[in-house]
């Protein structure tokens, strides 16, 4: 057998380890694949992007949304309320932009029955009748020494005559109080709440207040609300 030379076995091993030539289609297939990735990741990229402020735009939308229906909600409620009592109608109109909560909680109330056969328990005349569930009179003396000062004290149009009102609201529904009154009320008054006026009926509220009563402003027979209908418009 021949000996290879040195020589050429040098030779020989470097033609082995020379960098292997890449060819042309190779390089355009590769930059193929490439461009498709990024066309992809750009479209992707889009897409997401657009859905993303679609639904920011939409969030918007439905956050002014809530505002219009809040809004519309506000002014769908019942803005009078009629009393039906033994002397006959009296109709209220509803303070729904003045007294907002306090209209929501009559209205409530008015919906679970609250009001049915609520007596009017004690007449002050020239003054207030008040009305309630409760019999409690330990408010009386409050209102009776009101009254022989109110002329004197600074009254305000939501504190005039035919007024309805409540005291200071509770948590327990069945001491929730209405009074209509017949004469004005005082600024003063700090517990007074007011969130309607008479519009018609002021002769039945006159006609209550003129009810015969006992000392202690309780009347002798029977009067109050029979029951109570609300309207969106009389």
């Amino acid at each position: 057998m021949a000996r290879i030379k040195p020589q050429a076995l040098l030779i020989q091993s470097k033609k082995k380890k020379g960098s292997t030539r890449i060819s042309v289609p190779t390089i355009l297939f590769c930059s193929l694949i490439v461009l498709l990735i990024l066309l992809s990741l750009i479209t992707t990229y889009k897409h997401w992007s657009q859905r993303s402020r679609g639904q920011t735009r939409t969030g918007l939308s439905n956050f002014e949304n809530v505002d219009e229906i809040a809004d519309s909600k506000k002014y769908d409620l019942p803005g009078y309320a009629v009393l039906n009592t033994s002397k006959g109608n009296i109709t209220i109109e509803l303070f729904k932009d003045g007294s907002p909560e306090i209209v929501d909680k009559f209205l409530d109330l008015c919906q679970k029955g609250h009001f049915k056969g609520m007596p009017f328990h004690h007449v002050i005349k020239n003054y207030v009748i008040l009305g309630g569930h409760s019999q409690d009179s330990g408010g009386i003396e409050d209102w009776t020494s009101k009254r022989k000062f109110h002329r004197q004290l600074p009254t305000s149009p939501k504190h005039e005559a035919f007024m309805l009102g409540t005291t200071k609201i509770k948590e327990d529904s069945k001491a929730f109080q209405l009074f209509i009154t017949t004469a004005p009320i005082p600024d003063s008054n700090d517990k007074l709440y007011m969130f309607g006026r008479v519009i018609k009926g002021v002769d039945v509220v006159q006609e209550i207040e003129e009810v015969d009563t006992d000392t202690h402003y309780r009347p002798k027979s029977p009067v109050g609300i029979i029951n109570v209908i609300l309207q969106q418009v009389i």
